[in-house]
């Protein structure tokens, strides 16, 4: 028999069915004084084929630095990024554009800095096929309207500025244009985190709908836990640069096996029963020893300040799926109200218009 991918929660895939893999990845940035910032360290994770990787975590954890490495937006320090089977840590240039940039994009947090306001959309959709001369400049027009047509906006939006839509309306723009070059791989750095609750379901809606069509993968960054829960076939969790726990998403908040993975699983909880670390997220430049989350912990031991843990490979015992988590004492951290946990499954989001 077979044993499961740690990394995807599936059997053994290929590597034909990988789309994106970190191998050890870190991100070092140097600031003023020339203190260094650990941003990212040593992370390793993978997205299969038409899968949403969920990325969460404190603000300052590393996550949004975790999806522009993998993009190259930032260059890795060490490590290895792999996508769809060819090595990009260090490409550059003509390749870094033909293998990378063509085939995967970015939705970013906030539409209204991230589209060029002196562009028509018509212009800023239509600029990628232009910058890799794909099809002829009516064929470049015809894409532009059908991509309009399918985010629901319409193509005589074409004409209009980026200040005459709404902010719903600017970010299903922003998902058009990451979808001009027809990607595997899209980084969704928080696609919803500026828009209001109605607003956010239609987005959502929208990234699933062109996810079953197109067989897209995701890693889908945030720190709203109900929306993770609910878009991500797997969830990992960060903390201070640091994967502390990989797993199903149902695996993840109904029996966390890392403390920090069990108190943001227990903001969903009644407020007297949450988890609430003390304290803040330690400094970047110049983390704990050990487990970097030992000062927060309210079960760590001596142990847990002198030894850092690694990541442990495992499989849930009630689903079967891949585990992986880095705790010295896994599981010992219970949340307090486990059965209403477990029979709390996140209800579809709504749509309350046809369009924003």
């Amino acid at each position: 028999m077979s044993t499961p991918d740690q990394f995807t929660g599936k059997d053994p895939v290929s590597p034909d069915d990988v789309v994106l893999e970190l191998s050890d990845v870190v991100q070092i940035f140097t600031v003023k004084g020339g203190s260094k910032v650990h941003a990212v360290n040593g992370v390793s994770l993978r997205i299969a084929r038409g899968e949403t990787l969920g990325l969460v975590g404190e603000s300052g954890s590393g996550k949004t630095t975790v999806g522009r490495t993998a993009l190259r937006l930032y260059n890795p320090t060490s490590g290895r990024i792999t996508f769809e089977g060819d090595d990009v840590s260090q490409i550059k240039g003509g390749r870094l554009r033909r293998i990378l940039r063509r085939r995967s994009a970015m939705v970013f947090q906030n539409p209204s800095t991230s589209l060029n306001g002196y562009m028509r959309l018509g212009d800023i959709l239509r600029e990628p096929l232009d910058i890799h001369k794909i099809g002829t400049p009516a064929e470049r027009r015809q894409k532009v309207d059908e991509i309009l047509d399918r985010i629901g906006l319409g193509s005589h939006y074409a004409q209009r500025y980026p200040h005459e839509l709404s902010g719903g309306q600017r970010q299903r723009v922003g998902i058009a244009r990451a979808l001009m070059l027809d990607p595997s791989l899209i980084v969704a750095d928080e696609p919803t985190a500026s828009l209001d609750v109605s607003v956010q379901a239609q987005i959502v809606n929208l990234l699933e709908d062109i996810q079953a069509e197109r067989g897209l993968s995701y890693l889908f960054i945030t720190h709203d836990l109900a929306l993770v829960r609910r878009i991500s076939h797997r969830i990992a969790v960060m903390y201070l640069g640091r994967i502390v726990e990989v797993g199903a998403s149902e695996d993840l908040f109904t029996r966390p096996q890392h403390p920090y993975t069990a108190s943001l699983a227990s903001m969903e909880l009644e407020p007297e029963d949450r988890i609430i670390p003390e304290g803040e997220l330690p400094s970047p430049s110049n983390p704990p020893s050990g487990c970097a989350f030992h000062q927060r912990c309210p079960i760590a031991r001596p142990q847990c300040a002198s030894d850092r843990p690694e990541l442990v490979e495992t499989t849930d015992m009630v689903s079967g799926q891949p585990r992986a988590f880095a705790c010295h004492f896994p599981g010992e951290l219970e949340l307090a109200v486990t059965d209403h946990v477990r029979t709390t499954v996140p209800a579809p989001l709504a749509i309350s218009a046809p369009t924003v």
